[in-house]
Order: C-alpha cells, then sequence, then structure tokens
C-alpha cells in the first residue's frame, strides 16, 4: 500500500547493455530460422537470418557512400521493407536515424532535415498523392538543405539520387569486415534516433533516443505481453512513431517474434485480413483503430481467433472499445500502455492478467528500472489518489532535445526527472490512471475538470462512437465543456437529448455547454486526437 503517489519498478531482470545492431545479430544466431519480417503488400517473407543479412548490406553501402557513425540520416516513408531494413541499418553503422513524419510537406521537411543536420535522407519516391521526390528537389533547388549530401529512393529514382537496391549492393567483404569492428566499438548509450514531438505550439523538437532507451523499453513492453518466438505481431501503427519502431520492431525483436505489416498505412479491412491471413497473435493500435477495425461492415467474416495479446495506447482507450477488444477479437490479453516520445516511450504498461476493471480504467503498473512520482504545483509528491503532475525518472529518459538545450533544461530537472505535463493519480496498489494533460483541464468557475472523465461517461450513450470533450473560452466562468461527438451509423440525437442524458448522472458543471456532431475528428498520422485544433475552431466559431 502506497503512503505516497511515488513508485519504482523494482525488478531482477537485468537490463540489456548492447546495442540494437548486436541484438540483431545474436537473435539470428540463436533464432535464425524464425520468421522476422512479413510486409504483405510488397511480398517480403524474411527469416531473422535474411533480416540481419540485409540490415548488413545496407549498413555496408551506406557507410559506402562517406557516412560516418554519428552522422544523422532521415528516413521519410511510409511503412515498407525499406524502413525497416533502414532501421536496423542505421543501428548497425552507428548512424543516427532522424524519422520523418510521412504527412510532413517542404517547410516541415526542411525544417527537421536542418535541426539535426541531414547527411542523408532515404525516401519514398511517393505516398498518398504526396510526391516526396518533388517536395525534396524544391528545396534542393532553392538551396535549403546544404548540409544533406545523400538521396536514397525507395520504390524510384531520380537525377543524384542512389536507389535502395543500389546502395545494398554497394556491400563487400571487405565492407563487412569494417562493420563487424564499428559494432565492437559502439556503445549502447550512443544516441540512435531523433523523433520530432508534435509540439502544438513552437516548433517541433527533437527527443533524441539512445540504443539503451529503445532496446531496454521494447524488450519490457514484451515481456509485459508475454511475446515469444512463437508470436506473430500485426503492426498497423506507423513505423515512424516509436509505437511501431519500438512497441513493435523492437519488442519482436527482443523476443524473436514475428513483425507482420498490413500494408503501408492503417486500413481496417487490410488489418483484419492481415491478421486471419497470417494468425497473428498479437495486434496494435490506437483506440481510433480498433473502433475503425470493430465498425468495419466485414467485421464479421474474419477469422480473428488467433488473436491473444497486443497493445492499445497513443490516447486515452475508451472502457466500451476495450470491452468489444476482448470480446468480439479474442484479445483478452490485450494490455494499456502509457508514455510518451521523450521515454522511449512506456512509462505504465498493464499485464495481459492484469483485472479487466484496472486493465480498462488505469495504465497499469510501473515498468521495471523506472521511477514515478506525482507532483502538486510546488513540485511536492501527492498522497494516492490526488491529480498532480507525473514524472518519471530512468534508463528510458531520452538524451535530450537535440541542440537544444534550454527545453531540454525545462522537460528534464536537476534530477533527472522527466516533465511529462500529464496530469495522473496512483492508488494505493500503484495503478495510474491518466487524468489528461494540464493544458487540457477545464477550469470552469474555479473547478477543475477532467476532460477523460466526462469522455467516459459520455461513451456509455448507445448512439455515441466516440467523443472528445474540450474546454472553450466563456465569458462568464472563464471556461466551458465543449463535446465532439462520433455518433454510430444511422443514429441521430439533438443537444437536448445528450444534456437530459447527463443530468442527474454528473455534475451540473460537468455537462457539456456546447455540443458539436461531427464526422471526424483531426487527427495526426498516427491516429491521435489534435485537440488543439479542435479548440481553434471552436474558439473562432464563438467569436472569441
Amino acid at each position: 500500500m502506497l503512503d505516497r503517489s511515488y513508485v519504482h519498478g523494482v525488478s531482477d531482470v537485468a537490463l540489456i547493455g548492447e546495442t540494437v545492431g548486436a541484438m540483431l545479430d545474436r537473435v539470428a544466431e540463436t533464432h535464425g530460422d524464425r520468421p522476422a519480417l512479413v510486409e504483405r503488400h510488397q511480398g517480403t517473407r524474411w527469416s531473422y537470418a535474411e533480416l540481419a543479412q540485409a540490415a548488413d548490406r545496407f549498413a555496408v553501402g551506406l557507410l559506402a557512400l562517406g557516412l560516418e557513425p554519428g552522422d544523422r540520416i532521415g528516413i521519410w516513408s511510409p511503412n515498407n521493407t525499406e524502413w525497416v531494413v533502414t532501421q536496423f541499418a542505421a543501428a548497425k553503422a552507428g548512424l543516427v536515424l532522424v524519422t520523418i513524419n510521412p504527412a510532413y510537406r517542404t517547410a516541415e521537411l526542411d525544417y527537421c532535415l536542418n535541426k539535426v543536420g541531414c547527411r542523408a535522407l532515404v525516401l519514398a519516391a511517393a505516398f498518398k498523392g504526396s510526391d516526396y521526390l518533388d517536395m525534396l528537389s524544391q528545396l534542393q533547388r532553392d538551396g535549403a538543405v546544404p548540409e544533406l549530401r545523400h538521396v536514397v529512393v525507395i520504390g524510384g529514382e531520380a537525377s543524384g539520387a542512389d536507389r535502395f537496391e543500389d546502395v545494398m549492393e554497394r556491400a563487400n567483404p571487405g565492407g563487412l569486415d569494417r562493420l563487424r569492428a564499428l559494432g565492437r566499438r559502439l556503445q549502447f548509450d550512443d544516441a540512435m534516433n531523433i523523433q520530432f514531438t508534435s509540439g502544438t505550439t513552437g516548433a517541433s523538437k527533437g527527443a533524441t533516443l539512445s540504443h539503451h532507451n529503445v532496446l531496454n523499453n521494447g524488450f519490457f513492453i514484451g515481456e509485459r505481453m508475454r511475446l515469444g518466438p512463437e508470436d506473430r505481431l500485426c503492426i498497423p501503427v506507423p513505423l515512424y512513431h516509436c509505437f511501431g519502431m519500438v512497441l513493435g520492431n523492437l519488442a519482436c525483436l527482443t523476443h524473436a517474434a514475428a513483425m507482420i505489416f498490413p500494408g503501408e498505412s492503417f486500413d481496417p479491412e487490410s488489418v483484419l485480413a492481415a491478421v486471419e491471413a497470417e494468425r497473428c497473435t498479437a495486434l496494435h493500435g490506437v483506440p481510433t483503430m480498433f473502433i475503425a477495425a470493430l465498425d468495419h461492415p466485414d467485421f464479421a467474416r474474419f477469422d480473428l481467433s488467433s488473436l491473444r495479446t497486443g497493445i492499445m495506447a497513443g490516447s486515452p482507450c475508451p472502457a466500451e472499445i476495450m470491452r468489444r477488444a476482448v470480446e468480439e477479437m479474442h484479445l483478452g490479453e490485450i494490455t494499456i500502455a502509457y508514455g510518451m516520445t521523450e521515454t522511449s516511450p512506456v512509462s505504465f504498461q498493464s499485464s495481459t492478467d492484469t483485472p479487466f476493471d484496472l486493465r480498462v480504467g488505469t495504465v497499469g503498473t510501473i515498468m521495471p528500472h523506472t521511477e514515478v512520482k506525482i507532483v502538486d504545483e510546488e513540485g511536492r509528491i501527492v498522497p494516492p489518489g490526488m491529480p498532480g503532475e507525473l514524472l518519471t525518472r530512468g534508463y528510458s529518459v531520452m538524451l535530450g532535445y537535440w541542440d537544444d538545450p534550454e527545453r531540454t533544461a525545462e522537460a528534464i530537472d536537476a534530477a533527472g526527472w522527466m516533465h511529462t505535463g500529464d496530469l495522473a493519480t496512483l492508488d494505493d496498489d500503484g495503478y495510474c490512471r491518466i487524468v489528461g494533460r494540464i493544458k487540457d483541464m477545464i477550469i470552469r468557475g474555479g473547478e477543475n475538470i477532467y476532460p477523460r472523465e466526462i469522455e467516459e461517461f459520455l461513451y456509455r450513450h448507445p448512439k455515441i462512437l466516440d467523443v472528445q470533450v474540450i474546454g472553450v473560452p466563456d465569458p462568464k466562468y472563464g471556461e466551458a465543456v465543449c463535446a465532439w461527438i462520433r455518433l454510430r451509423d444511422g443514429e441521430a440525437m439533438s443537444d437536448e437529448e445528450l444534456q437530459a442524458f447527463c443530468r442527474g448522472r454528473i455534475a451540473h458543471y460537468k455537462i457539456p455547454r456546447h455540443i458539436r456532431f461531427v464526422d471526424a475528428f483531426p487527427l495526426t498520422v498516427t491516429g491521435k486526437v489534435q485537440k488543439f485544433l479542435m479548440r481553434e475552431a471552436m474558439a473562432r466559431e464563438l467569436g472569441e
């Protein structure tokens, strides 16, 4: 029983003290014949031995271009075989992989490449109507990316650029010997990955993660799911984000499980088809992905009986969606995970045997070798059950924001605590509940209102498919409660009906004053709801 909101993930399982490349080599030696990578849209079916060989060849090719350990190499592409190869090849070559959102355009690409000084860029030729090569050419013509020396194209070709397969052909015995010698010099505390956080204000920050950060986090994530070599994980989440790269690829790698990719980007039917055809035992996704799969018109015709576990994360997980995933998708051992890019990313996760009420009502317990405390505005640890800001410390905390000591110091204090900006509570048994973001908390006439609580209540209404609650400006109370609601197909509802549903069931000040029925929410490419865009839209509509 906790006497204060502090938990420490004491563990007799040691941290892994090696690089990602060394781990791939070890798994290729011990489980070389096991399935490693299936890319259904490309027809790739590789064993761990074949994946390691491909990573070696591409790593040698990158070094042959003149890249040196510590150089930054960007990747701008949807999910594909080449993305996975690049992830492991960069790690083997000591390069820092800069993952770039496939939805970015020229201004954002310009910022990312220049912020971290990318010397090389691996990119798809095009995706969903976006001509990546043309956008990059615009920047090159304008002289906007002076440090970029090498461009490697996936699935196409361009003047002055190398084709992905041609770089792989540069591999030779001498280059492989150099790569192995380099591998012996690399340290697990070296930077391995830079991920740009999608801040709501100001320029994005480049969270810099080490081999030690992401490899250990991937391992302990897989442990919570009870992954093993027989497991086959369906990964429909994007690789450029920690969800795909760490919770997906590295959780699989550290347990010799198979990575199954249903397509370049999320499509509910391709996910359902992949689970059935590949007999997947695990499935990852953000809540909106599970909602889309469960509500697909042909859902019932797919055999999902092979499923056992997976992770629902990325945004608050509605209890009703979790219940349906368990009952209708055979995900009896599905887990919930909480974290942030800056912590590699997971700090809390439920287990496969966590009681259902705690699995849907909390984000589980502290991860091994990690500390968390919940503090008030003055930095004092609060009693169990009291909301406060979640701070975390341990192996998973990033090295810092690339070339940004000021914002790094704002995020990580002198004692090494990462300030997450999330409001949370810890109960007497150490289970964590995420109440919301500090900036999302609604203060109405002095009353603190947590949007998550109202959202969970509104999910009980049988007509509501999805809901997001925000605070909007109010001349009398400072802020008022606003709900954006997606109804189930064929349903209709009025503002008055929704408010009547709330009366007598939740406090009057929590009842939404402003209600909007919408077809969709503004989302990031990873499926996270962008509440700040909703607030901006409402402020404009209300004339604030």
